[in-house]
């Protein structure tokens, strides 16, 4: 997160947007933001109501970019924690609709309110050529967002994700003992440090525009955050 200082030289608040605050990583980086003292505002548009919080503003809203085309701004930095499955959306033009449209377009909000850093969970594997559905609109996603007009974006990819969820993937329930044995590229992570290192980037962020994080990279940076 780039500080802004007063001509006093003292650091400015910083006012963030949150999307997919209701899932596995948005609800750790939720509670992180309302922690972080930096942090003064949380533009957070939900399906469902949050506890309420003194940062937090919170339109409950079926259609999040109707709720974005109601913001006012301003934003300093955002996150986008959105996604979901294909067996959990629906049909295949249900899960690009979260995966791909929601977050291209959010960030299209967010850039007409000046904000500077964009801060995106991607996922291990994002390819726009892949012949899966799901890497291929993640890597879709990962292009169009570096078409966008970002002074700085980062794309988290992590593998597949521990915690608890409200709702359990079964997928990811059975899978999670073998992907624990697997090279640390392709270990599984835990969303919690998911979550630290998307806060981490964004109050420390790299000197260059396009930062892209591998699934290994997460944990490390994780510890930073708790540092």
């Amino acid at each position: 997160m780039e500080s802004a200082y007063t001509e006093k030289g003292e650091e400015q608040p910083m006012n963030v947007l949150l999307l997919g605050a209701t899932g596995l990583i948005g609800q750790t980086l939720l509670a992180l933001l309302e922690q972080e003292p930096r942090v003064s505002q949380i533009y957070a548009p939900t399906r469902t109501a949050l506890p309420s919080s003194a940062k937090l503003i919170n339109p409950v809203e079926t259609d999040i970019c109707r709720a974005m085309l109601a913001w006012q701004g301003p934003c300093d930095v955002a996150f986008c924690c959105l996604g979901t499955t294909r067996k959990e959306a629906g049909s295949d033009s249900a899960f690009r609709y979260v995966d791909y449209s929601l977050v291209v377009e959010c960030g299209e909000v967010a850039l007409q309110h000046d904000c500077q850093h964009y801060v995106v969970v991607s996922a291990l594997g994002a390819n726009p050529q892949s012949p899966f559905l799901y890497s291929r609109t993640k890597g879709e996603m990962e292009k169009a967002l570096e078409l966008q007009a970002w002074r700085r974006l980062t794309l988290l990819r992590p593998s597949l994700l521990q915690g608890e969820r409200a709702k359990p993937r079964l997928l990811e329930q059975l899978s999670e003992p073998f992907f624990r044995l697997l090279p640390e590229k392709w270990r599984a992570v835990e969303a919690d440090s998911v979550a630290r290192a998307m806060l981490h980037c964004a109050l420390h962020p790299a000197p260059y525009r396009l930062q892209i994080l591998e699934s290994e990279q997460l944990a490390r940076l994780a510890e930073c955050c708790d540092a």
